[in-house]
């Protein structure tokens, strides 16, 4: 083959596409709409972009739908959010299961209204051996407390004698992660024009592919989602390695 003809392969597709679902709030601000409007439209597009990823073919889906961080919004601004949660558990779950999704959460379950930790502990019930999607919920989530964590639940286990140190690899830390069951994002798509993943997934993220697009959540649609895959396929993933 001759010298500079690229021989580089093209990856196929993201299997593991993870989503940062921002701009609900700039978009109702634009339009003179209160937030919670915003929030509404946003939630309409989870299940679009279900749909969209499952007929491009990808397997894993992650959406970044409430951090950690976001506890410190107005106690309104939460209720709303938390109403938008429930109501979407309920009304999707058993459509969601007829299409072969599986459904799981990640965060810290524990903070989240009582009556929604019931309905995703039914909805994981409900969906667990369904295998067309793994649809994943980041909920009262943080990448730092998610690794910290990890590294807790390894320090318990050297004390009680059961570890060596020494054994403590990356991917023993990463069995001790939420994510375990879950491949690693291939892509990663932040919206609403912000160029930060926010503390999402920070260790899964260490060779995913970033897009940022200024297209504000509500306004997402087949095409955006479109256009972040085929960038995909324009990068080169080496992982390190030379050309």
């Amino acid at each position: 083959m001759s010298e500079g003809h690229d021989t580089q392969v093209r990856p196929a597709g993201p299997r593991h596409v993870a989503i940062i679902m921002d701009g609900n709030g700039r978009w109702a601000r634009a339009r003179g709409l209160p937030r919670a409007i915003g929030h509404k439209y946003g939630a309409e597009r989870v299940r679009e972009t279900v749909e969209c990823v499952m007929e491009h073919g990808i397997r894993h889906l992650t959406l970044f739908g409430f951090s950690s961080e976001n506890w410190k919004r107005p106690d309104d601004e939460i209720a709303d959010l938390m109403g938008l949660l429930k109501r979407y558990l309920s009304k999707e779950m058993a459509e969601l299961h007829a299409r072969g999704v599986r459904i799981r959460v990640i965060g810290e379950r524990h903070r989240l209204p009582v009556d929604i930790g019931a309905l995703i502990a039914r909805a994981e019930r409900l969906t667990a051996l369904n295998r067309e999607l793994d649809l994943t919920l980041a909920l009262s989530y943080g990448g730092r407390r998610a690794i910290a964590a990890a590294a807790r639940a390894l320090a318990c286990e050297v004390r009680s004698g059961v570890l060596e140190p020494e054994c403590i690899d990356e991917t023993l830390f990463a069995s001790r992660l939420e994510t375990l069951e879950l491949p690693d994002p291939d892509l990663l798509i932040r919206t609403s024009g912000e160029m930060r993943i926010s503390n999402f997934m920070l260790w899964e993220c260490a060779y995913s592919e970033f897009v940022f697009t200024d297209v504000l959540w509500p306004d997402f649609s087949r095409d955006t989602l479109a256009q972040a895959i085929a960038e995909f396929g324009r990068r080169d993933r080496r992982y390190g390695a030379a050309v």
